[in-house]
């Protein structure tokens, strides 16, 4: 069993179904953390803020990788997911149209966590 220290770990994903690799390391990494009691603020940004919408999680396929519906609801139920409010805004992506329990943030939250005390950020 993985044993960490209370802090928290930001991890953005910046890819979506254009880079399923790095995409679903990101939710993989997030996921994992979640499910060890890590405090994780995870971050859809890019192509990866189509995640924020109902049933396209359950588009993407990847071999051999952890289905990122199941992540998805792990982050949600044990985290904090956020969508990026410029990403989401190019999409045409509102807070009405999101799943619930996903909030629409811009760079300033992001920096908050970031720079917060034993804050570690990771970017996929």
């Amino acid at each position: 069993m993985l044993t960490f220290m209370a802090r928290l770990l930001v991890v953005k994903a910046t890819a979506g179904a254009d880079a399923p690799e790095r995409c679903s390391q990101a939710f993989t990494v997030a996921g994992t953390a979640a499910a060890s009691g890590v405090d994780v603020s995870f971050w859809l940004t890019g192509e990866s803020t189509w995640f924020a919408l109902p049933d396209r999680a359950a588009e993407f396929e990847l071999p051999h990788a952890a289905p990122l519906p199941d992540l998805l609801n792990l982050l949600l139920g044990n985290g904090r997911v956020t969508a990026c409010t410029q990403c989401a805004a190019r999409r045409g992506i509102g807070p009405d149209d999101v799943l619930p329990g996903i909030r629409i943030a811009g760079a300033a939250v992001f920096v908050e966590e970031i720079m917060s005390e034993g804050a570690q950020a990771v970017v996929y």
